[in-house]
């Protein structure tokens, strides 16, 4: 039966690919990943800087793969739906490259940025790939941009005894902050939206030579951080940032 390793590689810097990644890329036969047009490119690069300082041999193909367009849901409502229909056409497109591109007893890879369970469809797209063709999988866990995020800024994650909520953008901006609370997928820079004595510690492209790492209060340092992030995007053409929020006392 082909076999599919879902290998978390961490949230950009080489280094932070464990041992158990190592040994599960050089078991790999093809991996596979997803184009997401020019813009997103050097995303399928490091991928590809991975393998190759990993891998013992040149024995390293990649297959990349279309990625649908996902439909955006005009309020909250539609927005699972949307997504579990975007699923429904990933999963498609990567059945049909498993059983095109792998043998019936290779070994498939899909690299995951940081970990696989976190804010990532790998898994549950695999889910729906298997009512296609029969596989099996298994996941090697990776550092994920929280961790790099905290280690960059030198700071615990959590108060003494207090929780903290992981999140994404539009959950803060619907349901606002209560404490602390690590925020991820928020391309609309939701935090100004807090009181500006919450603190702030923020980050981008965390791992990689194009890191950027900010400070403060949302007053202090808000609207430098929504002027960084619209310039680094604006020059790369994508950006991937996170970061962490504690409500003032």
């Amino acid at each position: 039966m082909r076999t599919i390793h879902v290998i978390g590689i961490g949230a950009g810097d080489p280094d932070y690919v464990t041992a158990q990644a190592v040994t599960a890329l050089n078991d790999t036969d093809v991996f596979f990943a997803m184009d997401k047009g020019e813009a997103k490119s050097d995303l399928v690069a490091l991928r590809r800087q991975i393998c190759e300082r990993f891998i013992d041999g040149d024995d390293c193909r990649f297959v990349e793969l279309a990625d649908p367009k996902r439909a955006k849901a005009d309020d909250g409502s539609g927005y699972v739906q949307v997504v579990a229909d975007w699923h429904e056409a990933r999963a498609a497109v990567w059945a049909r490259a498993i059983e095109a591109e792998l043998g019936p007893d290779g070994v498939g890879a899909f690299l995951a940025w940081g970990d696989p369970s976190l804010y990532d469809s790998t898994l549950r797209i695999l889910e729906l790939v298997r009512r296609h063709v029969d596989i099996e999988y298994d996941v090697v866990p990776g550092i994920t941009a929280i961790q790099a995020l905290t280690a960059r800024h030198r700071i615990p994650l959590n108060d003494v005894g207090e929780p903290v909520l992981i999140t994404t953008g539009r959950q803060l901006r619907e349901n606002g902050l209560d404490g602390a609370a690590v925020v991820m997928l928020d391309a609309e820079c939701s935090f100004m939206e807090c009181p500006p004595a919450t603190h702030i510690w923020w980050g981008a492209y965390l791992g990689t030579p194009d890191e950027l790492l900010v400070a403060g209060t949302v007053g202090e340092v808000g609207r430098r951080i929504v002027a960084m992030r619209a310039d680094a995007r604006a020059r790369h053409g994508w950006i991937m940032d996170t970061y962490l929020l504690r409500a003032p006392n």
